[in-house]
């Protein structure tokens, strides 16, 4: 399979995107399977954070141009003929749930950016919450040079990201942004030396695991609701969320375990 899932360490899993062939797009087989790659780790209890890589010199190119289009069209033809929601366990919404697009998952995500992150690329890492890159990793929204809109999401996520000028030079000018550059604009917290990505990546992870699952989970979530709410709005969906937070186990947990001085024992309720 094109697309790898696997247990990296404890609470972390590793998503591997492989068809370095085709500098990892994706026709409809692996729009499907990262889908369900997200789908997964987004069901697992036991699985708290989540890195995303590539292999080869590309991260993620999104859709396969010579392949997808054709493929995805056809698709579209039999679904509305015979009245499904999927077929074969395909689905139209395959391709913006794999790049994150309303997908709703609040546990965090790392993005380990090995290569060329590119169109679908760029709207996957919109909805990633941390971003690490080597110095080979270039970045950009490619639609408007193939006469194209880039429809997942990074239209809307991206000036919300990073500054309005930067958003919309690299919208508009289409152009390949090298990592030094994007780190600069705002766009990844830090650029590594290759060899060192995925250590760094998994240093993030290890760091988010320490802490409390469910209250980073509802930290994740008031942040992503409250982008697309008014002020007054985000505020109480923040007290609500808080609520929340404060009947669980673990926040019993946390001030025991600090009064003790012990490390706390997170149950995830």
């Amino acid at each position: 399979m094109p697309i790898h899932y696997a247990q990296d360490s404890e609470h972390v899993v590793l998503i591997t995107i492989d068809r370095p062939e085709a500098r990892n797009s994706a026709d409809l087989e692996h729009f499907k399977q990262l889908r369900e790659a997200w789908e997964r780790f987004d069901a697992d209890p036991d699985a708290w954070v989540a890195i995303v890589t590539g292999v080869g010199d590309a991260f993620f190119t999104g859709a396969d141009l010579k392949t997808y289009i054709p493929q995805i069209t056809a698709l579209q033809e039999r679904i509305g003929a015979e009245g499904v929601a999927e077929i074969d366990g395909y689905r139209l919404d395959d391709g913006v749930k794999a790049v994150l697009r309303g997908a709703k998952i609040w546990k965090p995500i790392i993005a380990a950016v090995n290569g060329y992150c590119t169109a679908g690329g760029m709207e996957m890492l919109g909805g990633i919450d941390i971003r690490v890159a080597c110095p080979e990793a270039k970045f950009a929204v490619m639609e408007p040079k193939r006469g194209l809109f880039a429809g997942g999401g990074t239209t809307v996520r991206l000036p919300r990201q990073i500054p309005f000028p930067f958003a919309m030079e690299m919208l508009l000018c289409a152009d390949l942004v090298p990592a030094e550059r994007a780190y600069e604009m705002g766009l990844l917290n830090a650029v590594v030396p290759r060899e060192r990505l995925l250590d760094v990546a998994r240093e993030y992870a290890a760091r988010i695991v320490a802490n409390a699952p469910l209250a980073v989970q509802a930290t994740k979530r008031s942040v992503w609701e409250g982008l697309g709410m008014s002020l007054r709005d985000a505020y109480r969906n923040e007290s609500a969320i808080a609520a929340e937070v404060f009947r669980t186990e673990d926040a019993k947990e946390g001030p025991r375990a600090f009064a003790e001085k012990r490390p706390p024992r997170w149950q995830g309720r």
